[in-house]
């Protein structure tokens, strides 16, 4: 029982970081604002731009999550949803995006402490027919395996009159 339990022990270690061991963008994951921007980047794209929505999970924790706060004015279905990272890439799939949508940051403020960390983010965005929306991204990372990872992000617009503050516009 003793060489189960050892043996049992030794395969969970090697598997389970096996299970996010991705080949990612190098230098990005290396940093969190490059983490960060290169995951704007992989977002945003004009109609017909192609996307490397490998290189776009490998960003992530494959149990990463997506929250979008929505606001009574938004007319969305739900106040608060939740996906996966299959759910979200599939989201980008959706001709809303596939039309192109822009987002850019408008300044940032990153925490850190013993590789873990949050950024808060205001964001720009606009989509295809024009209309613009600010909000905050908020991402939650983790540094192992000699990287950043996205473990969760969570944003909310500013649609219901609430000033973004300023300490996330640029100056």
């Amino acid at each position: 029982m003793k060489y189960f339990i050892l043996a049992f022990s030794f395969f969970v270690s090697i598997a389970v970081p096996a299970q996010v061991r991705k080949i990612a963008d190098s230098v990005a994951v290396k940093s969190i604002s490059g983490i960060v921007n290169k995951m704007l980047d992989m977002l945003s794209g004009e109609k017909g731009k192609i996307r490397d929505w490998n290189a776009l999970s490998n960003l992530f924790l494959p149990t990463a999550t997506f929250t979008c706060l929505n606001h009574p004015n938004d007319s969305m279905p739900k106040a608060v949803e939740t996906i996966s990272l299959t759910e979200f890439i599939q989201l980008l799939h959706d001709e809303y995006y596939e039309n192109g949508y822009l987002e850019y940051e408008t300044g940032s403020v990153i925490n850190q402490y013993n590789g873990i960390a949050t950024v808060f983010q205001g964001f720009y965005g606009k989509d295809s027919e024009g209309k613009e929306e600010r909000g905050i991204n908020t991402y939650q990372l983790v540094f192992f395996d000699s990287r950043w990872w996205i473990a969760s992000v969570l944003w909310t617009t500013a649609s219901n009159g609430v000033a973004i503050p300023k300490k996330y516009l640029k100056k």
